[in-house]
């Protein structure tokens, strides 16, 4: 009976007799049936893309973001439950204000998903309130650790990570990141990178009929803004989130429209053979 949930999933404050928390793995099954999400740690700053899924034809374009900026220096790109990225975003903006009240600078972002992630944790424990059913990953760049990537759950557990995947086109991302030499990228390789693995998880997964945008941001350290540029390349400094400007993400999109028909054609014709 306990592999269903039968009778321990009414409270997320009580386990079931083989130590699991229902709640907190239906509210990882609604990020798994969001748009994917990825965010890459590049040696000269972070990219962050989603893979967001149009709706309705009534939608105006680039409207109702999934990436949200929390400090001049950080953004988050969430997968899941909007509304409950939204409440994420607005916390972790109180933080980041918090922070700079008290210490008079920005916060590393270590510090934010560590305090981010106790805040998510909390949400599992009483009866009254229900897990986070959002999965978000916090890219930004600080001057003691330059660029930064943590991915934080619903649980509460967050990691740091050089690739980070969410949403329901994730394994396929997960490939493609596990390929990719990310400590020696720049930003700009890492944008056209994303652009094609946002493209390979839309086309793996049960969306992919949808029409979808692909909405990209990236923290970088601007050669004016350099603090330290560490032996194994890794650049140090203050960094802006901002969008990526439209013609570079255009052009990375075509890149990677034109990889995946070759891909296609390749494929075709070892099934011919």
């Amino acid at each position: 009976m306990t592999s269903i949930g039968t009778g321990y999933d009414l409270s997320n404050s009580v386990f079931s007799p083989d130590g699991r928390n229902f709640q907190v793995e239906y509210a990882t099954k609604a990020v798994e049936n969001g748009g994917t999400s990825i965010g890459l740690r590049c040696k000269d700053g972070v990219v962050l893309a989603v893979e967001k899924l149009i709706q309705s034809k009534l939608l105006v374009p680039g409207s109702n973001k999934r990436i949200a900026t929390v400090d001049r220096h950080v953004g988050i790109a969430a997968s899941g439950l909007i509304p409950d990225a939204r409440h994420f975003t607005s916390r972790a903006r109180n933080e980041a204000s918090s922070w700079r009240k008290q210490y008079h600078g920005a916060i590393p972002v270590s510090s934010l998903a560590d305090r981010m992630g106790q805040y998510t944790q909390a949400y599992t424990l009483y009866s009254s309130v229900r897990p986070f059913g959002v999965t978000c990953i916090i890219g930004g760049v600080d001057e003691e650790a330059g660029p930064s990537l943590w991915m934080v759950e619903p649980s509460g557990v967050g990691w740091g990570y050089f690739g980070a995947a969410t949403g329901r086109g994730r394994q396929a991302a997960k490939a493609e990141l596990e390929k990719l030499d990310l400590p020696n990228l720049t930003v700009e390789e890492g944008v056209k990178h994303a652009a094609r693995i946002i493209h390979i998880a839309h086309g793996d997964n049960a969306g992919k009929d949808k029409d979808f945008e692909l909405e990209m941001t990236w923290v970088r350290v601007d050669k004016a803004n350099v603090v330290e540029v560490t032996e194994s390349g890794v650049v140090k400094g203050h960094g802006r989130h901002e969008e990526v400007p439209k013609e570079l993400v255009e052009e990375a999109e075509r890149e990677a429209k034109k990889a995946l028909e070759v891909e296609d054609e390749e494929d075709e014709k070892m099934e011919e053979s």
